[in-house]
């Protein structure tokens, strides 16, 4: 099937190499978002999938908008039977939708209907589910509703954060992606409506979300932090300054909930429940350290609080 690849970051990469490695399947051309500034310098970067898609002499589409006309036109030049999306990042438009004879296949990281959106593995972690996966599904216009071609799961591990559970699923999904196109060209595969129970959203992860509460309960903040490790960093304040948190362990010992309590090898802080031991802490303009290296520095006074 000759296809048209739409994906941007690193977690769509294993999606693309799975195509590129299946020997059934052309892709004609990647489309990605514009490369970005980055680094101190500045300086323009190709996306992830653009840069492999370069390795192997792919063209690649970067439109500002998948509503620009030259870029609409090129894409029915190139004439794709399947457009398959991983993590694109931009809305398509009717327009773009219509060119595919077979649509465009979304790959998205949770089991559908649950977790629509653009954070699903931040959300599943967040809210403490056992069990996640990845869905096959027709983009339709509204969001994540199409129907589904398949799905995998994969267990949320106690200690997950959001950066490994989704490392894993990129690749599980990336299986699932190149099984999908394989049934929608040999016609052994039908998309079937999601259900219209447990619909769930997972909107983007704002800096703001990621603020620990330390008054809630201690399972609530290990699952907060792990939910936004690595980006966009589960961040506390004290002394009025903002440092970030790496994961924690729940430890059986009781603080007033912010309280920093520092032992000769862990520091612990209160929660609504039991306390928590810091892991690595990062402070402004500072690298990551553990924490008790943080805490002598810092010089911790008895009482001191997070906020």
């Amino acid at each position: 099937m000759r296809v048209v690849f739409a994906g941007t970051p690193a977690p769509a990469v294993p999606a693309l190499q799975a195509l590129l490695d299946s020997g059934r399947h052309e892709v004609a051309a990647v489309i990605t978002r514009p490369d970005a500034p980055a680094g101190r310098g500045r300086k323009l970067l190709r996306s992830p999938v653009g840069a492999l898609a370069d390795e192997h002499g792919i063209e690649v589409l970067t439109p500002a908008r998948a509503s620009d006309p030259d870029f609409l036109a090129r894409l029915a030049e190139l004439a794709p039977d399947c457009c398959p999306v991983v993590a694109y990042g931009a809305l398509l438009r009717e327009k773009a939708l219509a060119v595919p004879k077979f649509g465009w296949v979304n790959l998205h990281f949770s089991l559908l209907p649950a977790w629509r959106g653009a954070a699903p593995v931040q959300a599943a972690i967040r809210h403490g589910d056992e069990i996640t996966g990845a869905s096959t599904f027709r983009l339709v216009r509204e969001l994540d509703a199409g129907p589904v071609y398949g799905v995998v799961t994969e267990e949320v591990r106690a200690t997950d954060t959001a950066g490994e559970l989704l490392d894993r699923l990129a690749v599980s999904g990336a299986g699932l992606l190149a099984a999908t196109l394989d049934g929608i060209e040999d016609d052994t595969l039908r998309a079937e409506e999601q259900p219209g129970d447990g619909i769930s959203y997972a909107p983007k992860v704002t800096v703001e979300d990621a603020k620990v509460d330390f008054a809630a309960p201690a399972a609530a903040v290990d699952r907060l932090i792990r939910s936004v490790t690595p980006d966009p960093g589960a961040w506390a304040l004290l002394r009025d300054e903002r440092f970030k948190l790496g994961p924690v362990s729940i430890i059986e010992d009781e603080l007033p909930p912010g309280e920093i309590r520092v032992e000769r090898r862990r520091v612990l802080v209160g929660t609504g429940t039991s306390a928590v031991a810091l892991g690595e802490v990062q402070a402004a303009g500072k690298k990551r350290m553990a924490a008790t290296d943080w805490a002598r520095g810092t010089r911790i006074e008895q009482g001191e609080r997070l906020k």
